[in-house]
């Protein structure tokens, strides 16, 4: 019984490690998140603010609807919604 526990114990140990871990790794995204938001903010006002004719053209590029619906869609998870991201690039 006393080995069953040891090896249980172990076992937590490790879960809460790895969990500790993985909380720091969601941190670091979520800042690097943050940080990407900002600058796309900042170069979206950037352009907004100081673009003026050439962006005509591209935006109404942008606002034709596709001959095939969704097919321009992102994916799920690129799109804000709760599954996994995409993985980083090494």
């Amino acid at each position: 019984m006393e080995r069953l526990n040891t090896k249980l114990y172990l076992q937590n140990c490790y879960i809460m490690k790895e969990n500790e871990r993985l909380r720091k790794a969601a941190l670091l995204l979520n800042q690097e998140n943050q940080a990407l938001l900002s600058e796309l903010k900042h170069r979206l006002a950037k352009s907004a603010a100081g673009g003026g004719g050439n962006n005509n053209s591209n935006n109404a590029a942008a606002n034709r609807a596709s001959p095939k619906p969704g097919i321009d869609a992102a994916p799920p998870a690129q799109a804000g919604g709760k599954g996994k991201p995409a993985p980083r690039p090494k």
